[in-house]
């Protein structure tokens, strides 16, 4: 019996020093991949994990932890608040990484969630991820003095640089979801030396959100009508540039219309281009030239978004691209709002001029037309490529209609149309509506 005993704390011993002795950089490894209320836990492990979690580099508050919270309240025992309070009254040294989501309850005030920013720009935070889904949320000026940060990512916030703040040296991400910039910001231009992406969704009052952001390599600005982002179009970096409006576009005094030709001219070494109809609508000149002062020889792939080809300003612009982008591999059109009709005279009239392309696009291989209507326009425009694309390999067409007689019509234009490339493959099928 007593043999036994002293088995059973031998092995228990073993198995703590097991535990217990593990190398500081695996045990600091194994705590960040756990969620925080399990990382707590582990104090109860051996002497050598007691308190681990005050170290921590990186604190995440998901979404997950941030429901289950909240269901106590803001300062009931295990109230949300109250937690994270908890947790870094004991936290000792930096925080590398801060991830909160705050979840959809009752706050009398953000007054908290300021002191925890405060309590982050005192510890050299480098990586912020703020997700609101709470009523919005005016950030504090402490996160300006948060100047460690590589990356920032806010959701559902308003955010309002103080006057006299001038840049974030570090950052090198960041993603702004749901953002007001505030109706009189001042218009302050603030530097982003090192930001290599910008991802911006939805936000309202863009055009008081003025950066300088000279490396900048890949911009998404979707869904956000008052942008006024033209100096980032001066980067030699850029390569990635997705820009499109959920809506029609309207005319702003606080927006400044350009052309464009400037736009792309300011894009010398862009490689993936998104648009939609909406923004070409809304940017392009009066008069589109055929050719622009310098030919956007970087694109390779062009994603047209909802683009009406029986617009005319739209399909000027649009063949304005093809035809300056001489290296041009890939074409994808995918049209999903089918709500909005033109006069289509002055497309068609177009379509059908002799110089309507002017130029072969010799590198083009693949092209995709997705929710494809039917109408002339587009087999014009699908007429225009087979005939102008010597190094075409695949085109995948599909066609959107119920009309079994519609169809049938559409399948026999495209299959009879001449192809300057011998070995282009044409696939079409149907989506019914």
């Amino acid at each position: 019996m007593t043999e036994d005993i002293h088995k059973r704390m031998f092995v228990t011993c073993a198995h703590e020093d097991r535990i217990g002795n593990l190398p500081e950089q695996l045990i600091a490894s194994i705590l960040e991949k756990l969620p925080i209320q399990d990382a707590v836990r582990t104090s109860i492990l051996s002497k050598n994990w007691r308190y681990r979690w005050t170290t921590m580099c990186a604190l995440i508050f998901y979404k997950q932890f941030s429901i289950r919270f909240a269901k106590n309240g803001a300062f009931g025992r295990n109230g949300f608040i109250r937690i994270i309070n908890h947790v870094l009254f004991f936290h000792k040294g930096p925080i590398s990484k801060f991830v909160l989501h705050i979840p959809n309850m009752l706050l009398d005030s953000f007054q908290e969630i300021d002191q925890w920013i405060l309590f982050l720009s005192r510890n050299g935070v480098r990586e912020f991820f703020l997700a609101n889904s709470c009523r919005r949320y005016e950030l504090p000026s402490y996160l300006f003095s948060c100047l460690e940060l590589r990356t920032l990512h806010l959701v559902n916030c308003i955010l309002k640089p103080p006057l006299e703040f001038q840049r974030f040296p570090n950052l090198e991400f960041l993603s702004l979801r749901y953002i007001d910039f505030g109706a009189n910001s001042g218009r302050t231009v603030i530097d982003l030396p090192r930001l290599k992406i910008l991802l911006m969704a939805k936000c309202t009052n863009a055009y008081n959100f003025n950066i300088k952001a000279t490396k900048l390599q890949t911009l998404n600005v979707i869904a956000c009508p008052d942008a006024a982002l033209f100096q980032l179009f001066h980067s030699q970096y850029l390569t990635t540039f997705f820009i499109c409006s959920m809506e029609p576009i309207q005319g702003s005094a606080q927006v400044e219309k350009v052309s464009l030709t400037r736009m792309l001219s300011n894009l010398p070494n862009i490689a993936y281009f998104l648009t939609n109809g909406c923004f070409l609508k809304f940017y392009i000149a009066e008069d589109i030239p055929k050719w622009l002062p310098h030919k956007l020889n970087s694109l390779k792939h062009l994603h047209l978004l909802n683009t009406k080809f029986g617009d005319l300003g739209q399909l000027q612009a649009a063949l304005c691209m093809l035809r300056n982008s001489p290296n041009l591999e890939q074409l994808i059109v995918r049209n999903e709002h089918m709500d909005i009709y033109f006069d289509e005279e002055a497309a068609l009239s177009y379509l059908e001029a002799s110089d309507c392309l002017d130029q072969t696009l010799n590198r083009l291989q693949t092209v995709t037309i997705i929710y494809v209507e039917g109408s002339k326009p587009e087999l014009l425009f699908i007429k225009l490529l087979l005939d102008h694309s010597p190094t075409i390999r695949k085109m995948r067409i599909q066609l959107r209609t119920v009309d079994a007689h519609k169809r049938l019509n559409f399948v026999k234009n495209v299959m009879g149309f001449p192809r300057v490339s011998v070995n282009v493959e044409i696939l079409m099928n149907v989506t019914c509506v």
